[in-house]
C-alpha cells in the first residue's frame, strides 16, 4: 500500500467494492471434507460479508445466519435520510440473496444464549444450534441511564436515531414539525462509539435539510470530547456552507451533557442548561447484549479479539467481529466490520481445513457528506503487530484542507459508489 496514494486508494476501495483488505491474505481453501456448521449471529455489515465469504470460500461449510430483523436498515447513509437526501426504503435491503444465491440457511429469530462448552447456540424460540465455529456480530447496545434521566423511554422523546429505522423516521419528523428558528441540540458521547464521525455528518444534513426550509434555525453539538474525528475538515465545511449555524462545545467548555428531562426538552450540563425543539442524544455505548451474556466482553463491556483470526481471547472457537470487538486503532464503521468479516471468513476456512491462517491486512475508509456534493473521507490501513493492530505507515491519510469544489464533488460521488458497492459485497 506504501506506493499508492491517498486519492488512489480511496477511488479503489470505492469502485472496486471493498477488495483490498482482501490483497494477500491467501490464495485459496481447499473445501473441507465434512459438513463443518458455522453459526453467524448478527447480519449487519460484518456477519453477513463473513457468512457470505464463508460460503464463497468453500461450499462445504454449513454456514446459517442468525437475524432477528428481516431487513437490514443501514446506519450508513441514514444521516441522509435526516437530510432529506434519502429516504427509509433506500436504506432497506432484504436478505434473500444469501439463501438463494449462496445457500446461507438464514433463520429471523434472535439468539438468546451461547453455550461455548457445548458448542451450542439457543434461539429464541427453542431451537438450538450446533457449530463447530461460531461468529458473534451483534453490534452495540446503549448504556441506559449513564446520562441521568435516559432511559429507552426518553429515547421515543429526545431520540438517539444510533440504530436506524423507527427512530430515525422519529427525528426526521421532529426536524420537519420544528418551528423556523428553532434548536437543535445534539449530545455527543465519549470514545468509543459507533462511527465516530457519524455525529458530526449528521449535524452537516440537518443543517442543509434547515438551511433549505429553515434557515432562521441552529444546531448545537455538546460533546463528551475535547476533538473529533475529522475535526478540521467539518469545521471548515460548516463555514463554507452553513455559516454560524453549527455550534460545537467540547469538553473543556463544558460540553458534556450529565442530565435530560423529556418531560420539559432540557437538557444540562454540568453549569448550563438547554431547552430545544429537537433534542438528539446519543448515548454511551458497549457490545450488544448477547456477547455480554456469553461472556465474550472485558471491564469497559467490549470483545477483545485475536486480530489474525477475531476469535476471542476469552472463549476458543467463538469469533467476534464488527462494532461489539475492541478494534483499535480500526474504528467502528461499516467498512471495518466489512473488512474483518472477510479476514474472519479466510480464517474459519483455514482453521476448519486446518491449513495455516497467514496475518490479514485491514483497511477502513470513512467517507461523510456535508452537502449533496460535499465530501471528505480518512482512510487506514491496519496489521496485525504482536496482538495488537497498527497503521501501516504511509497508507491512508485524510482529505486536504482548502480543496476546490470539484474535489470534494469528487469525494461525495465516491461516496454514493461506496455505499452501492458495499451493499453488494456484504448481501451479494
Amino acid at each position: 500500500m506504501k506506493g499508492i496514494s491517498r486519492r488512489r486508494f480511496i477511488e479503489l476501495t470505492a469502485r472496486l467494492g471493498m477488495a483490498v483488505p482482501l490483497a494477500g491474505l491467501m490464495s485459496g481453501c481447499r473445501s473441507g471434507a465434512g459438513k463443518a456448521r458455522v453459526v453467524v449471529i448478527g447480519g449487519g455489515f460484518g456477519g453477513a460479508t463473513c457468512a457470505r465469504y464463508i460460503r464463497q470460500l468453500d461450499p462445504a461449510i454449513d454456514v446459517t445466519l442468525v437475524e432477528r430483523r428481516r431487513r437490514l436498515i443501514t446506519c450508513p447513509f441514514s444521516n441522509l435520510v435526516l437530510g432529506g437526501l434519502r429516504n427509509m426504503d433506500d436504506i432497506s435491503h432484504g436478505y434473500e440473496r444469501l439463501s438463494s444465491q449462496y445457500g446461507i440457511k438464514v433463520i429471523h429469530q434472535e439468539a438468546v444464549d451461547i453455550d461455548p462448552v457445548a458448542r451450542r447456540v439457543r434461539l429464541q424460540e427453542g431451537a438450538v444450534l450446533d457449530y463447530d465455529r461460531l461468529v458473534v456480530s451483534p453490534g452495540i447496545d446503549f448504556r441506559w441511564g449513564m446520562i441521568e434521566g435516559y432511559d429507552e423511554a426518553a429515547s421515543r422523546i429526545m431520540p438517539h436515531a444510533w440504530e436506524a429505522g423507527e427512530q430515525t423516521t422519529l427525528l426526521r419528523r421532529q426536524l420537519e414539525a420544528m418551528p423556523d428558528g428553532g434548536l437543535v441540540l445534539m449530545s455527543v458521547p465519549e470514545d468509543p462509539f459507533r462511527c465516530p464521525p457519524g455525529p458530526y455528518e449528521r449535524a452537516s444534513l440537518i443543517a442543509y435539510y434547515l438551511k433549505r426550509h429553515k434557515p432562521r434555525s441552529r444546531i448545537i453539538i455538546l460533546d463528551a470530547k475535547e476533538r473529533f474525528a475529522k475535526q478540521d475538515l467539518f469545521m471548515e465545511g460548516w463555514k463554507r456552507l452553513y455559516g454560524d449555524m453549527i455550534s460545537w462545545v467540547p469538553l473543556t467548555q463544558d460540553g458534556k451533557v450529565v442530565r435530560v428531562n423529556p418531560r420539559d426538552m432540557t437538557i444540562a450540563t454540568e453549569f448550563e442548561r438547554y431547552r430545544a425543539d429537537v433534542i438528539n442524544i446519543i448515548p454511551p455505548q458497549f457490545a450488544g447484549a448477547i456477547a455480554r451474556r456469553a461472556g465474550l466482553t472485558d471491564k469497559q463491556g467490549w470483545c477483545p479479539v485475536d486480530y489474525g483470526t477475531f476469535e476471542s481471547r476469552l472463549h476458543p472457537h467463538i469469533h467476534v467481529i464488527g462494532d461489539a470487538c475492541v478494534g483499535d486503532p480500526i474504528p467502528k464503521s461499516g467498512f471495518a466490520a466489512n473488512s474483518q468479516g472477510k479476514v474472519c471468513a479466510f480464517a474459519i476456512v483455514a482453521l476448519l481445513n486446518d491449513e495455516p491462517v497467514l496475518d490479514p491486512v485491514l483497511a477502513n475508509t470513512c467517507y461523510s457528506l456535508l452537502d449533496p456534493d460535499y465530501g471528505i473521507s480518512v482512510a487506514g490501513v491496519y496489521r496485525k503487530a504482536g496482538e495488537n493492530l497498527v497503521g501501516v505507515e504511509g497508507a491512508g491519510g485524510l482529505s486536504p484542507l482548502s480543496a476546490p469544489a470539484s474535489f470534494r464533488a469528487q469525494e461525495a460521488a465516491y461516496t454514493y459508489e461506496w455505499y452501492t458497492s458495499i451493499i453488494k459485497d456484504v448481501l451479494g
